[in-house]
């Protein structure tokens, strides 16, 4: 610069003063932290790594309110079969309760849970999973990865968030494909007909 335009940008520049500590601009993401996604995701890299190695993947799970009603039915259910599961019109004739289980535990105690299931040919099942008022890294932890996880498991034809007396939103009913045996059955029964 030339001396005429240093005198210049110094009498422009004469009234500002520096910024002090309490001044600074702190930007408005790292004040709140990170967001529920970006914890999931934190949270679903550190917790197996390998992710797929029992057929039930980890990856991309979505974070549910504690509060929502979660469902999922496979193409093919028939809509009253879904309705009357939704309206817990179904015995259930087994139950399981995941709470106080880590996320690793959980996934593991399920499929073992369903496996056990499909041996003793139970179609309706309860799991209690919890609300997840409180969990970190956000709310409704194993209710999401509950949800997450059921729709890849090939033996669950469908789910819905219980009612009020059987958990409300902090379980499901699960209803689950019919053993050999069950299938034989019921073809030798409408065949008579």
């Amino acid at each position: 610069m030339q001396s005429n335009e240093m005198d210049e940008f110094l009498d422009a520049m004469a009234d500002v003063k520096p910024i002090g500590k309490q001044d600074k601009h702190t930007p408005l993401q790292s004040m709140q932290g990170p967001t529920e996604a970006q914890l999931a995701r934190r949270f679903a890299a550190q917790t197996d790594g390998s992710g797929n190695r029992d057929g039930v993947s980890d990856e991309g799970v979505e974070p549910v309110e504690p509060e929502d009603p979660i469902g999922f039915a496979r193409d093919g259910v028939q809509h009253g079969v879904y309705k009357n599961l939704r309206l817990g019109k179904y015995q259930v004739d087994a139950r399981l309760d995941l709470h106080g289980l880590s996320v690793p535990q959980a996934k593991q105690t399920l499929l073992q849970f369903i496996k056990d299931c499909q041996k003793v040919e139970v179609r309706t099942a309860l799991v209690l999973h919890g609300k997840g008022l409180h969990t970190r890294p956000f709310k409704g932890l194993l209710k999401s990865y509950v949800a997450h996880w059921l729709p890849q498991m090939p033996e669950v034809l469908a789910f819905h968030s219980a009612l009020r007396q059987h958990g409300g939103n902090g379980a499901i009913y699960l209803l689950l494909k019919k053993g050999d045996r069950q299938k034989t059955e019921n073809r030798e029964r409408h065949q008579k007909r």
